[in-house]
């Protein structure tokens, strides 16, 4: 009886590691269109509004979902603490810092580290030409995400569940 329980719960688990990899796949094309929506949003506040740089991170995240929006509120935090942190070192503090509980590669974490190298230090005209450049980027890395998540999604689910079946066969 004890084994069976043991292989029960080693075969849920093995299928629960399938689904949720399975989760990650989906959620990084949702999570790069909140990206990409986000700089949008950043480059109205900047350009046409002339907003500083930490209120228009504010106002820009407020309709995202938790994971990246609070990358952005905390990057706006740093901006607005006197630590004597450039806008780079800041923006790079936040994005690592909440990168993990994105689904987001590094491909993605990347274009958002080379956009915070030139906000905040030059005019309108050139970091409205950053944002779209970052913007453009994100498009490309979407569609692979959502190719990916086409690719793989289903196998993963059934990946763990025949990984768990192997490890519960080779126990026994």
């Amino acid at each position: 009886m004890l084994k069976l329980l043991g292989a029960l719960l080693i075969l849920f688990a093995a299928t629960m590691f399938g689904f949720y990899q399975s989760l990650q796949l989906s959620r990084r094309p949702k999570q790069i269109r909140e990206l990409i929506q986000l700089l949008q949003r950043l480059e109205t506040e900047i350009v046409y509004g002339s907003t500083p740089l930490s209120d228009a991170l504010l106002s820009s995240c407020k309709p995202l979902s938790e994971p990246v929006a609070a990358m952005f509120r905390q990057a706006a935090d740093h901006l607005n603490r006197p630590t004597g942190k450039t806008t780079e070192e800041s923006w790079r503090k936040a994005i690592d810092g909440g990168w993990k509980d994105t689904a987001m590669k590094a491909a993605e974490r990347d274009i958002l580290h080379q956009l915070g190298c030139s906000l905040g230090i030059t005019d309108k005209e050139d970091q409205l030409k950053h944002l779209r450049l970052a913007v453009n980027h994100l498009l490309a890395e979407e569609d692979n995400a959502a190719e990916d998540q086409k690719k793989y999604a289903t196998m993963w689910k059934s990946l763990g569940a025949l990984a768990g079946a192997l490890i519960v066969i080779l126990m026994y």
